[in-house]
């Protein structure tokens, strides 16, 4: 079957196509095949060499972590009744037309969404979810969401919405920032910019924000814990600009702010993971969220959607078309 691998780490132009061979399923496992590969910013750092204390991949591999499609056969002790069936399947070597699931790991897909939706869901509707889990936003509640156009910002964005708070967005560029505000951000300032951190503070009353998910990391998120209110929580997940936002915990405590990184541990345990894809596929169906769509590429082009990551030119998800 057609796949992408990476044969040594390296820049987008590792990634090539390849015929490998076809999955089979075992005991537990489903084998889907994939309409709609995920592409998240994950996989770019893991093709470059980063993150093997948390993530060991190493050369050659196929890379990606799933998509949607329909289950084709299932493994012992799976219920027939699955194949045939659209679903969300979260996998390794996702970038390929089929992939190996684990049964409990994937989401049926509702009848009201498309394989593309479905895929844009898959990881970050997930994380979305358990961001908004870990931030609780409240209503009447002032919150910074940055990397705000982002596949996994622009669901926060609109959780943060459905919850009643008052959302500012902080994103790079007019672009972004109008996606931000169509999304129901009260305000949009733009992190590239000196000083933004005051525009937020004072968009949010002057003293600050009770809660900031940070889809940034490093400086950048550094910049947007510095926006929290004493007695604030801080939500981080992001490494776009350099590794995580390490917060100095003697900092966080002398204004009393909780500070959760999502992602430090590495993978949630697969109930947990796969309790908040259902959740996620059911709020898209409902038309509470929708997934973003920036960009497909068809699978043979993924180093194309790697570049355009790299380039942060890459509004919302970008999805790989099997």
């Amino acid at each position: 079957m057609r796949a992408i691998e990476v044969r040594e780490f390296g820049g987008p132009e590792v990634l090539v196509p390849a015929e490998v061979p076809e999955p089979v399923a075992g005991a537990g496992q489903v084998v889907v095949g994939l309409e709609v590969a995920d592409v998240i910013y994950l996989d770019t750092l893991l093709r470059s060499g980063w993150g093997g204390e948390i993530f060991p991949v190493r050369p050659p591999y196929v890379p990606g972590q799933g998509g949607a499609g329909t289950v084709l056969a299932v493994g012992e002790g799976v219920d027939a009744a699955w194949v045939g069936r659209r679903v969300a399947a979260p996998a390794s070597a996702g970038y390929a037309e089929q992939v190996v699931s684990e049964v409990a790991e994937i989401a049926a897909v509702p009848d009201a969404l498309g394989p593309a939706e479905a895929a844009a869901l898959l990881h970050d509707g997930t994380t979305a979810v358990r961001l908004a889990r870990a931030g609780q936003p409240r209503e009447d509640e002032t919150v910074l969401v940055a990397a705000a156009a982002g596949g996994a910002g622009s669901l926060v964005l609109q959780l943060a919405r459905d919850a009643g708070a008052r959302v500012i967005a902080a994103a790079r560029g007019e672009r972004k920032l109008a996606l931000a505000r169509e999304l129901g951000a009260e305000h949009a300032v733009d992190y590239s910019e000196d000083g933004w951190q005051d525009k937020v503070r004072e968009a949010a009353g002057g003293d600050g924000v009770d809660l900031a998910f940070d889809g940034a990391g490093g400086e950048l998120g550094r910049a947007a814990f510095r926006t929290v209110a004493r007695g604030g929580r801080f939500v981080t997940y992001g490494t776009s600009d350099g590794g995580f936002a390490e917060i100095d915990p003697r900092a966080a405590a002398e204004r009393d702010v909780r500070v959760t990184n999502l992602l430090e541990g590495g993978p949630p345990p697969a109930a947990v993971s796969q309790a908040a894809l259902v959740e996620a596929l059911d709020l898209a169906a409902a038309g509470r969220i929708r997934p973003v769509i920036g960009a497909t590429h068809p699978l043979a082009r993924a180093e194309d959607a790697h570049a355009s990551l790299a380039r942060r030119a890459t509004v919302g998800k970008s999805l790989l078309v099997v």
